[in-house]
């Protein structure tokens, strides 16, 4: 479904970040609130509970290694609800040996990045996810 929209107007899609590292959660908020309503969370399971008080996402960033409940978890929980399936999932992480990779995208990431990361590669990467590229 295309978007009608203007100069001024802000797509109307979801992002939402689980990144425990406060600094690069507000980075990436910063980086990414011109493609529509951002929100973070602080670990998986804030991440989960804000999914399932209605802020359901059109693109989870998630980070792996997280207090409480990690991306990997994280994900595997959201692929076992099938109103939460759907929703597409970038890894965003420093864990970046090919288990780690192969581990990410079997457990249902659609993308995964290791940090450090290329600004200009998330943004192409969160474009093509949200059909604004």
């Amino acid at each position: 479904m295309a978007l009608a929209m203007t100069d001024t107007d802000t797509p109307s899609r979801r992002i939402l970040i689980a990144e425990d590292d406060p600094d690069l959660s507000r980075m990436l908020k910063m980086l990414l609130k011109s493609m529509g309503d951002v929100r973070t969370a602080s670990d998986g399971m804030d991440a989960y509970a804000q999914i399932r008080a209605g802020f359901v996402p059109d693109l989870l960033i998630t980070d792996v290694m997280m207090p409480r409940m990690d991306g990997i978890a994280l994900v595997r929980r959201m692929k076992q609800d099938k109103e939460l399936a759907r929703i597409p999932v970038l890894m965003l992480t420093a864990k970046s040996s090919p288990k780690d990779v192969i581990g990410g995208i079997n457990a249902g990431a659609k993308h995964y990045l290791t940090k450090p990361f290329k600004q200009q590669e998330l943004l192409d990467k969160v474009r093509h996810v949200l059909g604004l590229a």
